[in-house]
């Protein structure tokens, strides 16, 4: 029975115990505490601001550096296109320049030729074995 007693005690003490650990305590915070946490929150809020408005110069700064990169590498675009556009020019002028006095050569040669044939054929009138032999060949 003391066993019993002992353990009805013990849960009655436990039990009175409990209750008086779960109540908070009111913390008592000073208007003046509050005042002085407010203004350091205020103040480091001015500083996130200012670093804020320091990346943002700087991100300002990289877009114009970037958009002037961009406008460089389009002009050199366009000074390569120009370039090409130029050597192609070129190439045809220089062809057209180097085949005309090769046509005329090629014409000379064609005329001498007429002229080689005609003189051929007037002489092969005169003479048999020549005529024989350009016969042969399909010149008369």
């Amino acid at each position: 029975m003391k066993k019993w007693i002992i353990g009805v005690g013990l849960v009655l003490l436990l039990g009175a115990v409990s209750p008086t650990l779960a109540v908070e305590r009111n913390l008592t915070i000073t208007d003046r505490e509050i005042i002085e946490r407010l203004t350091r929150l205020e103040e480091g809020q001015k500083g996130l601001q200012s670093q804020i408005n320091g990346l943002q110069s700087q991100i300002n700064g990289l877009q114009s550096q970037i958009n002037s990169l961009q406008n460089l590498i389009v002009g050199g675009f366009g000074v390569i296109i120009v370039g090409i556009f130029g050597l192609f020019g070129f190439v045809i002028w220089d062809r057209r320049s180097a085949i005309s006095p090769l046509a005329r050569k090629a014409k000379e040669l064609e005329e001498r030729e007429d002229l080689t044939i005609r003189v051929l054929r007037d002489y092969a009138q005169k003479e048999t074995k020549l005529a024989d032999i350009m016969k042969s060949f399909g010149l008369m």
